[in-house]
């Protein structure tokens, strides 16, 4: 929450104070920073800093920040009559880079007419190509491998292990290379006057090199496409940028600590060098780093410079003082006292200050025994239980307070899920990977292809009915005739003869021969003749047979209008892909089901999202959704170290993979490579292995600050507890925990 009203906080003042040049802010959790800067825009409009035909650019990091921005301002032009709308534009870095290509597309190289691929489709051909490559060159990973023989074949087969570990590396090329603007001919080019053996950067270039030519043969490009062609086109015409620095005389950048080399190079050609430029972030909330080219210590030396009036926004109301004197000892210990040296830049000030006195937002009363950090070691399961046993106490005494759980991934936040719908607790899952009404759903209509893909099965075609019927699974009772007619059609020994019977085959007249019950002959005819109208529809193009399935399947209004917008994905998909059946469209929504691919749906739950709105539900969010929002509850679970290592001889890293020699992180040593063939360092070549560590440094100095985030979601209630993991004997707390365990004993 951040201020209703124009009364102001001492770091808010300054900030507004501001009239030109370059300006830097720290701003941490809860301080108000989108609400500071929307004010910091709209008052420069009304003090007409900008002519009639020039507008204040503001720079967000996802889209719904987009639309908050967009409210806020809109709100404050219009409580001082000024007409919302205009003189100022709110874009995403893609937004802002595709305004940018838009204006001069011939200086990308590219039409009029070019097409942006979404991630999802993007991600799709890496995998494929990635995939295709593996299987071309399937002894190429053997030196880095280490497996039992009887290993191979979940080794090689399973998509989890290898298969995933090349789609991974190739991203994490392909993104790197575009960052540096380097196109594969240019790599080719380096790679040939290398005079040391990189063969990882010889995989990628081959795979990066057959992804460009997909995306040439959609006349399409993709997002990083779309931030390196930007700045082509800035670099490539002073005019441009002189048209846009005219344009945009003020540039305001919000979660500066996300920024990218590529989005700091763009905004300072468009700042220009005596320009106007504000950015804020937090440094402490930059936990999107790893494998991708965002950095927080662009942020931190753009602070550091001369040029740069540095300000900050320490003051916050959303915790208590025992909750705010916990995250600040966290980066106090994370500085001073942390075990190992490398991980002591994870944390930086500003520390985190209450409100002052007469603040529109005070802190939440201050209750010490609210927070609860739980040292006993808890299995897996027992984890799940102990929260869920916690949550159902505190829903008993505040029914209508907000609460979450925080997962360190999406398969763990389920189990929660999975724990608390049992106990007919209240849940929301719209921050995991997609919510589970457009889960069921999306199986309803995968399971139905998934028969229609192989007719004469007849296990397949129970679950069709299974799935036809499965609305009247509520009622236990009536449950059991429907099972019954389940085991029938399972048990079908030829379908044809139930579907389109001959004169002499009929199955369903050889039950009413064997006396059947009147009723299951008439379930089993109804079902028939819905079967046969799927089956004449599959020769419609895969949208309308889509519909048409949907029409037999769904009643509410969400399920239908997410029917149409699967069958808009799908017709799409088709499109691109002109071989596609069934069973490569039936693997799309399974992969939707089986919570594998973001999807959003039409329910309340997958629309830009505020805790507040669920008081008495809970929350199910993986850490990294959670930033950005909070509670006034909050469990934070499996604080290991596993999830949150310390650099300890017996921690593990999630980026090792159990079949690769020496603990190398593939990926990091494929960018370790790439990076010494770009940089062409003589006195600094490709060393195995140290890239890996250097990877294992920043993940423990990711988890700090993802820990930092954690708790600064919670208002008054916290709780942390940790678990053993599959293999008991390997994880123990997390280090960070076991330090703020021992700094509230000393408070007591």
């Amino acid at each position: 929450m951040t201020p209703a009203v124009t009364v102001l906080r001492p770091g808010q003042e300054k900030i507004l104070q501001y009239h030109s040049g370059k300006m830097g802010i720290s701003a941490v959790p809860g301080s108000g920073k989108t609400w500071t800067l929307s004010y910091l825009a709209s008052k420069l409009i009304r003090e007409s800093a900008i002519d009639i035909n020039q507008e204040i650019l503001i720079v967000t990091l996802v889209n719904a920040a987009v639309d908050n921005f967009s409210i806020r301002i809109s709100h404050q032009l219009l409580a001082e009559d000024l007409l919302p709308g205009f003189g100022y534009r709110i874009r995403t870095l893609h937004g802002l880079a595709n305004d940018i290509v838009r204006e001069r597309p011939d200086l990308a190289g590219l039409s009029t007419g070019y097409q942006i691929i979404d991630e999802v489709e993007a991600n799709r051909i890496k995998q494929s190509i990635a995939r295709d490559w593996l299987n071309a060159h399937i002894d190429f990973f053997e030196p880095y491998l280490q497996y039992e023989d009887y290993q191979k074949d979940r080794l090689y087969e399973n998509k989890n292990n290898l298969p995933y570990l090349v789609e991974s590396i190739a991203s994490a090329f392909i993104r790197l290379s575009k960052d540096r603007q380097l196109t594969p001919k240019a790599l080719r080019e380096k790679l040939g006057q290398s005079q040391i053996s990189l063969p990882l950067v010889e995989m990628g270039i081959e795979i990066y090199s057959d992804y460009q030519d997909a995306l040439n043969y959609r006349g399409s490009v993709d997002f990083d496409d779309l931030i390196r062609l930007a700045l082509r086109c800035l670099k490539s015409d002073p005019s441009l940028v002189d048209i846009l620095r005219q344009r945009w005389p003020y540039i305001l950048e919000d979660e500066a600590q996300d920024s990218s080399l590529l989005q700091q190079e763009i905004l300072s050609l468009l700042a220009g060098e005596n320009g106007n430029w504000v950015r804020v972030g937090d440094p402490n909330q930059a936990i999107y780093e790893t494998f991708t080219t965002a950095s927080p210590q662009y942020l931190l030396d753009f602070l550091k410079r001369k040029d740069v009036e540095e300000r900050s926004l320490p003051e916050s109301g959303r915790s208590t003082l025992s909750i705010i004197d916990l995250a600040n000892h966290l980066i106090n210990w994370t500085q001073n006292e942390h075990p190992n040296p490398e991980a002591r830049i994870a944390l930086n000030p500003p520390l985190i200050k209450p409100t002052p006195s007469g603040d529109p937002q005070p802190n939440p009363d201050d209750c010490p025994s609210c927070i609860k950090l739980i040292e006993k070691a808890l299995s897996p399961e027992q984890e799940i239980r102990f929260v869920a046993d916690a949550v159902e106490a505190f829903l008993q005494d505040h029914p209508d307070k907000t609460i979450a759980i925080l997962a360190p991934r999406n398969n763990r936040g389920f189990k929660f899920v999975d724990e608390l719908e049992k106990r007919k607790i209240p849940t929301v899952d719209s921050l995991l990977q997609s919510t589970s009404a457009t889960r069921l759903s999306t199986g309803a209509i995968a399971n139905i292809l998934h028969y229609l893909g192989d007719p004469e099965s007849s296990h397949k075609l129970s679950l069709a009915y299974k799935v036809w019927r499965r609305a009247e699974r509520s009622d236990e009772e009536n449950w059991a005739f429907y099972k019954g007619n389940i085991s029938l059609i399972r048990g079908i020994d030829h379908v044809e003869d139930y579907l389109w019977p001959g004169i002499t085959e009929d199955w369903l007249d050889s039950l009413q021969q064997e006396e059947e019950d009147p009723q299951i002959i008439g379930e089993l005819e109804s079902f028939r003749e819905v079967v046969r109208r799927w089956q004449n529809a599959v020769f419609l193009p895969i949208d309308q047979l889509i519909l048409t399935i949907s029409q037999d399947l769904f009643l509410d209004p969400s399920e239908l209008a997410l029917a149409h917008k699967l069958s808009s994905l799908l017709r799409q998909l088709g499109d691109a892909h002109p071989d596609w059946r069934l069973p490569e469209f039936t693997d799309e929504l399974a992969n939707i089901a089986k919570n594998e691919r973001k999807f959003l749906g039409f329910s309340q739950e997958d629309e830009a999202f505020n805790p507040d709105l669920y008081p008495g539900k809970v929350v199910v969010a993986t850490m990294h959704k959670a930033k950005g929002l909070e509670w006034d509850c909050v469990f934070i679970t499996a604080v290991n170290n596993y999830n949150f290592p310390s650099g300890a001889e017996f921690d593990n890293f999630q980026s090792e993979k159990w079949f690769v020699k020496d603990h190398l992180n593939m990926e990091a040593e494929l960018i370790n490579q790439l990076k010494t063939l770009i940089e062409a360092d003589p006195f600094d070549w490709y060393l195995p292995g140290r890239a890996s560590m250097d990877a294992r440094h920043e993940f423990i100095r990711e988890r700090l600050r993802l820990l930092f985030v954690g708790i600064t979601r919670a208002r008054k209630f916290l709780t942390i507890t940790w678990n053993t993991g599959r293999v008991s004997n390997r994880n123990f707390p997390a280090l960070a925990l076991l330090e703020l365990i021992n700094a509230v004993e000393k408070k007591q």
